[in-house]
Order: structure tokens, then sequence, then C-alpha cells
């Protein structure tokens, strides 16, 4: 389980770009199964307190570690390796939302997972939303979608909100973005909480030469609409704060030379979406 090498680590981190790698290298490789079946322990980069844009109101994120998409524009490849994270016990994980319960629920906001992907420590992710949901804080997760599969209809209603991001909509475009062609399961998943009548955000990032492409959003918001419960959609401009990541990891970054998107494409990147009757902004 959880080394006490890794219960010395400061779970907390001034930014999600702060770079951690090779936290989790010494957890035996039966730890990591028993972990992932069980969940009785996670792997997290790091937990940051106060944001204000990882759903509604203030809230403290979580960030795991394991990710099976490469996206080009990801700006915490260090995510992407379980190992990379800090072996955290469920119960520390726990412990480190609740102390911050009260003024959560103040501020009407609460606690959100995020990643890397999540669904890839499924069950570490279904007993710690669980646990802080049965605190009375607003839970979020923040997926690709990609595992939803995982979770059973009851574990999803201890998710308060789904913020999906959708990296493409045709199979061709979403093996360039994220080198894995099949994203069937994505929508999959998107119409499955449709039908459960469980609230989504949508988020998709605007990366000029490589996602920013009419077509790709018109289907996108097409379809994002037609599913009925699609509170809001949260177009993310392309930065560079993890370029350094890319470099210190000797990871192959196509996009060195991408400047962000002009505010002219990233306003008609919201059009589109509102032109589909979609919240978006």
């Amino acid at each position: 389980m959880a080394t006490a090498s890794a219960e010395k680590v400061n779970l907390e981190a001034k930014s999600p770009y702060e770079m951690r790698v090779h936290l989790g290298d010494d957890v035996p490789e039966v730890d990591v199964r028993s972990a992932l079946k069980t969940g009785d322990m996670g792997f997290l980069h790091s937990y940051t307190t106060g944001s204000a844009v990882d759903g509604p109101g203030i809230r403290v994120v979580a960030w795991t570690t394991a990710c099976m998409f490469r996206c080009q524009y990801c700006h915490n490849p260090d995510t992407w390796t379980l190992s990379n994270g800090i072996p955290v016990t469920l119960e520390r994980a726990i412990d480190g939302v609740r102390k911050y319960a009260h003024g959560l629920k103040l501020m009407h906001g609460g606690f959100t997972l995020s990643g890397g992907e999540p669904l890839m420590q499924d069950r570490f992710a279904v007993r710690l939303l669980a646990a802080v949901k049965a605190m009375g804080v607003h839970t979020a997760m923040e997926t690709n979608g990609f595992f939803g599969d995982k979770l059973s209809d009851e574990e999803l209603k201890n998710i308060d909100l789904v913020i999906l991001d959708m990296k493409a909509f045709t199979a061709e475009q979403h093996e360039r973005v994220t080198g894995i062609k099949d994203n069937a399961e994505v929508f999959h998943f998107a119409r499955r909480l449709a039908e459960l009548k469980r609230p989504m955000w949508l988020r998709y990032v605007l990366v000029p030469g490589l996602t920013d492409v009419d077509e790709e959003m018109e289907q996108m918001a097409k379809f994002a609409a037609s599913l009925g419960v699609i509170e809001r959609v949260e177009i993310l401009p392309f930065h560079q704060l993890g370029e350094y990541k890319w470099e210190r990891l000797k990871l192959d970054y196509k996009l060195l030379d991408t400047k962000p998107p002009s505010g002219e494409r990233v306003a008609n990147a919201i059009g589109i979406f509102q032109a589909a009757g979609l919240n978006a902004c």
C-alpha cells in the first residue's frame, strides 16, 4: 500500500501545472493491482484548492494519474503514467476534502475529480466521490468518457456533474488529436448520461491547426444539443503552460510553434455552439 515516503509528500500543489514524476515508483506491482481492483489506494498528482474553473463555485480539485489518450495539446503529460502519482490511501484522500467541506458548502462550491483520466482508477474514483457526496458536498468528475461503462447507474448518482472533455467528433480527427481512433465509447457514455438525465458540461480545447475546425465543432454542437442535458459548453483556448513538461519528459511535442487562438476564432467557436442552442462561453 502507500509507502511511508509517500505519506510525507504534500498533496496540495500551488498549481496543477507543477511537475511531479516517479512518486509511486516504489509501490510493488501486487499493491498496484490490488489498488486498481479495490480502490483502497489511488495515485494522485495533487490537490489544488480555490479553483473557480472546474465546476460551479469554488472547488477543491484532485488530479489523478494515468490516461489512455495522448492528446497533442495535453498540458500535464506527467499525469499519463500511473506511477508518477503519489500513492494515497482512500482515507487520506477523503480527509483531504473533509477539512474543506464546510467552506465548500458555504461557497456553493464542491469537489472535482480530474486527471489524467479518473476512470483509469475507477474503483478509487467511485469510492472517493461517494464519500464526498456523503459529506453533503457537490461532486463533479472531469473525464474523457472513454471508460464510462466502468460506472454503474447507481454509482453515477454520486456524481452531481459530469464534465465531458470531448476531443473530436469524427474517428479520424479523434485519432489525430489523441492517438486513439475509436471514440464510439465516448458517444455511448454521453448518450447514457442523457438517458439517465445526469447534468453535464462539455469542454473543448481550441487549438489552431488542430481542433479549430468548423465542421468538427458543428457536428459536435449538434450532437451535444441533442442530448438535452448539457448545461454549459466551455471553449478552452490552447496555451503553452505545459510545454516545459514535454521537454523535461523528452516527449515529441508537435505544437511547439502553435500560438493561442485569436479572440476572433474563440468567438467563432463559441458562436457555433450557441447557434445549436447551447449555453457556450
